[in-house]
């Protein structure tokens, strides 16, 4: 009877597989690598040839920017909205005035511009919101993340006052709110 011959594995038959799956996973990983770098130098660098509005900004930073919905689930649940007209409120339902970018100034201050609109969320020295045209100190808020994952927005120009919304959808004054009161409990929403 025959015995089964066995052969013997070259060192280079396993080598070869080896060093293509190598090649490949370090390609992946180049290309996820540049893939991010550029997307995150493109988020600091301004594009060639891209618009600037150099009245608006002033020392208005460059940053990684959010496009999100800032949700107050107070009452029936609210969305804070920009108006053209200058007001800040809040609206049950999702809409274009509601879209905000998020822009940070330094760590841990942001400031909160209507997409639509195009007014900056400001706060004046009586804790009042209002929509401005034009980037100022009253336009920046102290991000803090609060216990429960929400987020509370604090007046940079005014410590102590928070950006609010009561259960009917109506902003209220930064001076007579708190953290520890769920109408300055925000939720930063895609």
């Amino acid at each position: 009877r025959a015995r089964p011959t066995r052969m013997k594995m070259c060192p280079r038959s396993v080598l070869v597989p080896a060093l293509i799956l190598g090649l490949v996973g370090s390609t992946v990983r180049a290309a996820a690598f540049h893939g991010l770098s550029a997307l995150y130098s493109r988020s600091l660098v301004r594009v060639p040839g891209e618009k600037r509005d150099v009245s608006r900004d002033g020392d208005y930073l460059t940053g990684i920017k959010r496009l999100r919905r800032l949700y107050c689930n107070v009452g029936i649940g609210f969305h804070l909205q920009v108006s053209p007209d200058g007001r800040i409120t809040g609206v049950h339902s999702e809409n274009r005035y509601s879209l905000l970018e998020i822009s940070p100034v330094r760590r841990g201050v942001v400031t909160l511009l209507g997409v639509r609109s195009g007014l900056f969320v400001a706060m004046n020295s009586r804790g009042k919101l209002y929509g401005s045209a034009h980037f100022s100190h009253e336009c920046k808020f102290q991000e803090r993340l609060l216990a429960n994952n929400y987020n509370a927005y604090e007046s940079v120009a005014n410590p102590g006052m928070y950006i609010g919304l009561s259960k009917t959808g109506k902003t209220k004054n930064g001076n007579r709110v708190s953290t520890a009161m769920t109408v300055t409990h925000f939720l930063p929403r895609i």
